[in-house]
């Protein structure tokens, strides 16, 4: 895959997880001008070690996104309800103070 196809690639994937990880929050879906401005100022980039420090950059926000944000909505004044999506929470394993050995 070409360098072109992989930035086009993770530009779409960052847009499909800003979508998922903000659904519903009109505000917060506006992350998708602040991703398609720090494309647009980085155009025109040609050294090849510049453009994989932004494609890393890129994929760790990605990842941080849908690994590490919740939602929350204000329910009262000092209430927050938390809204975790599914796979958030098929990583989640319980504390425990004594754990076992594996045999």
């Amino acid at each position: 895959m070409g360098r072109a196809a992989k930035v086009l690639q993770l530009f779409k994937t960052l847009h499909r997880t800003r979508q998922q990880v903000f659904k519903n929050d009109a505000r917060a879906l506006e992350a998708r001008i602040k991703i398609n401005e720090e494309f647009k100022s980085h155009k025109s980039e040609t050294s090849p070690k510049k453009i994989e420090e932004l494609m890393k950059i890129g994929s760790d926000v990605e990842l941080l996104l849908r690994t590490s944000v919740i939602q929350g909505i204000h329910t009262d004044h000092n209430t927050l309800k938390l809204v975790p999506r599914k796979d958030l929470l098929l990583e989640n394993v319980p504390y425990c103070d004594a754990p076992t050995q594996k045999q």
